[in-house]
């Protein structure tokens, strides 16, 4: 429709550019879950076939988009922080966000008979996004540990509460009113006390969320010749010429770099911390 009298309507497309040289993260939440997984009969109180779907989809956002170099996951959502300095589609918020909630959210449905393959998809799944602007790397750190201590802290009433229902003979009512007002150490009691459980010992996956990071893999370069017969300066059909010009390919080919190449790492650790942020100081860098 170019050029035509119809074209005018672009004038009212408005230009939606995100600020640029601050740190973008763009946050992925699953839309109504609840119903997702009790139509879908998610084992509870985590279900861990659901949680490798999410860890799947989130790697293929990772391996398309490059500048993503970090994400973290729990229940139904996972959070993307891209490299400071990205200039993906040009910075355009709709453009971003559209594209990889909606690849996200293909992803999820695409593979979700490889883990749930005894549980047949009644309905399409669907995920909101967001992003948000942060000024400091700082900030970055703070925001995900904001999300990895939500993991914890409702992972732990989950755990309790989903004991109280499934082996302690409550229902969900009253499993609510047993819990409400209670600590933490209160909550590591009634666990440890009534059901013989020890929530420091449950799969970390549950405890710390799924930490997807870009690492870089380095390979050694491959030298050529290594296995071919050095020249025999001993004989008169060998020049002095001939020798340092076979000494300098040696020389050059020991100093070929070595090749370098990035895959997406799944862990379950400590992200609160120093240590993880220390090993990993391009994270955060410009």
């Amino acid at each position: 429709m170019a050029g035509s009298k119809f074209a005018y309507v672009r004038n009212f497309e408005l230009p939606d550019p995100l600020l640029p040289g601050t740190f973008m993260v763009l946050r992925i939440d699953g839309h109504a879950f609840h119903r997702l997984s009790s139509e879908h009969d998610f084992v509870k109180p985590n279900d861990e076939r659901a949680l490798q779907l999410m860890d799947h989809a989130a790697r293929d956002v990772m391996n398309e988009f490059k500048d993503i170099v970090l994400a973290f996951g729990e229940s139904d959502e996972y959070s993307f922080l891209f490299r400071r300095s990205t200039a993906l589609y040009n910075r355009r918020e709709a453009k971003i966000l559209s594209t990889i909630t909606s690849l996200f959210t293909s992803s999820y449905v695409f593979n979700w008979a490889r883990y749930l393959p005894d549980t047949p998809l009644k309905y399409c799944p669907s995920f909101d996004g967001r992003i948000v602007l942060y000024p400091s790397a700082q900030v970055v750190r703070d925001y995900f540990s904001w999300r990895q201590a939500d993991t914890h802290i409702n992972n732990l009433y989950n755990t309790v509460f989903w004991a109280l229902v499934l082996k302690g003979g409550q229902n969900t009512t009253e499993a609510h009113a047993t819990l409400r007002g209670t600590v933490s150490a209160t909550k590591h009691e009634i666990l440890f006390s009534r059901f013989g459980i020890n929530y420091n010992e449950l799969p970390s996956r549950f405890r710390k969320g799924s930490v997807l990071v870009r690492a870089e893999i380095q390979e050694d370069g491959e030298e050529e010749g290594t296995n071919a017969k050095a020249p025999d300066t001993s004989t008169p059909q060998t020049s002095i010429s001939e020798t340092a010009a076979a000494a300098m390919e040696g020389a050059k080919r020991k100093k070929q770099k070595a090749r370098v190449r990035t895959t997406v790492e799944l862990l379950h650790c400590d992200i609160i911390g120093d240590e993880f942020w220390n090993a990993r100081p391009s994270l955060l860098a410009d």
